[in-house]
């Protein structure tokens, strides 16, 4: 007994002694909590230690140093991981370079600075993103118009922005919410805000935002966006030189037939659109599928599409997922109708039975973008005033991973994408 019991001994000390390297699995069946394994990647990156990201191979794996800390980190923060000898771990990366797989191995080499375009009011919980973050334990600085008018968007490589509406309409809720105390507080305090930045209008001053967060974009920013940030940020854009208000939003007449007068070259992803111009109704633009789609909820999922990991990197590394179907989730801006988006834009994740895009990305000068429809995506259809979500229940959500994809996307090391 007490023979095998030294032998078994043996056997683990020899195992754990020869590792080198620790694999954070990230496919279904031998990953617990895939949302805090990227906090573990970023902890390690701001360690400064390189991780290699493992595109499409189990479920897109991260390879760690064997340090002690980490096994220590992972067990603490409940994420499964593994301990493999060097030349385990070279045979592994021998067969991922092979020509005849769609595999490949990307080195992550500096966390990010993340910044999230939020009010100073908003909790953690009032935006997926800032959930997930604050999930995976990822620092964040929360921003708003005043450090984004000052040109603090220089200090951070990683931008969110937050469910908003840069059209200055305060979100299209004036039917239904404009004698709410919430609503009325809100549209009071933005316009004291743009006053005090110097703006007549509420309209104008986040036009002006819209155009800063667009030049950062263009030299070299990364820009990811939920819900109404989407398509609410390409018409500002778009409507940069004519007023798209209703009196009740900003004190005067909109611009005689300011539909003709949108210019769709000024946009990042969206072109063609029509404006929805009666301000009771909850929407933007023909942009969003949410009123047209038929769904019933049980069946909506999307589909993520697959691309080349060797030619491909970055639609590959954002679409790294355990599964290739996604539950899908409503939002003020849902998914996108594929009717009114440019060429130029890449679709990551789409359902091909509404003709619609829920997860698109893009170039834009030296920068990319991400814009991905809905709310939260696991809280199919939230409404104003609904319990928050809790994480703790959803560790392996499909959905919530796309958005740390984006978190981890610009720490890749920087080579030549592939034409």
């Amino acid at each position: 007994m007490k023979k095998g019991i030294i032998t078994i001994l043996f056997l683990l000390f020899s195992i754990y002694s020869s590792a080198s390297y620790i694999l954070i699995p990230m496919d279904a069946e031998d990953q617990k909590n895939h949302l805090k394994a990227y906090g573990i990647t970023y902890w390690v990156l701001e360690k400064q230690q390189k991780v290699k990201w493992l595109l499409n191979y189990r479920g897109g794996a991260f390879l760690l140093p064997d340090v002690a800390a980490i096994r220590k980190e992972c067990t603490i923060r409940g994420v499964s991981y593994e301990l493999l000898s060097e030349a385990k771990v070279e045979q592994i990366l021998l067969d991922i370079s092979s020509p005849a797989v769609n595999q490949e191995a990307v080195v992550l080499e500096k966390p990010p600075k993340i910044a999230v375009y939020a009010p100073s009011t908003n909790q953690p919980w009032d935006d997926a993103v800032t959930l997930a973050l604050t999930y995976a334990e990822i620092p964040y600085d929360k921003i708003y118009d005043t450090e984004v008018l000052n040109d603090a968007l220089l200090l951070y490589d990683w931008l969110h922005l937050h469910h908003e509406d840069f059209t200055g309409q305060y979100g299209k809720f004036y039917r239904s919410f404009k004698a709410a105390s919430w609503y009325i507080e809100n549209k009071k305090n933005a316009e004291e805000l743009a006053k005090k930045l110097g703006y007549d209008k509420v309209s104008e001053e986040k036009r002006a935002v819209a155009l800063k967060i667009r030049d950062y974009v263009i030299g070299g920013g990364f820009m990811f966006a939920m819900c109404s940030a989407t398509d609410s940020f390409d018409i500002a854009l778009a409507a940069a030189e004519t007023d798209i208000c209703e009196p009740m939003f900003d004190g005067d007449a909109s611009d005689a037939n300011y539909q003709s007068k949108l210019n769709f070259n000024t946009t990042f992803s969206f072109e063609n659109f029509k404006l929805e111009r009666n301000p009771n109704v909850y929407e933007f633009s023909s942009i969003d599928t949410t009123n047209k789609r038929k769904v019933k909820k049980e069946l909506d999922y999307f589909s993520l599409m697959e691309f080349s990991a060797k030619w491909d990197p970055i639609p590959t590394m954002l679409c790294q997922n355990h599964t290739m179907l996604v539950k899908g989730f409503m939002g003020q801006t849902t998914a996108f109708d594929a009717n009114t988006i440019k060429a130029t834009v890449l679709v990551l994740g789409k359902n091909k039975s509404t003709n619609e895009a829920k997860y698109i990305h893009g170039i834009k000068g030296k920068g990319f973008f991400t814009f991905y429809g809905g709310h939260d995506p696991e809280d199919y259809q939230h409404r104003v005033g609904d319990t928050k979500t809790e994480l703790d229940l959803h560790p392996t959500s499909p959905g919530y991973r796309l958005i740390l994809n984006n978190v981890l996307f610009p720490a890749a090391k920087k080579k030549k994408q592939k034409t």
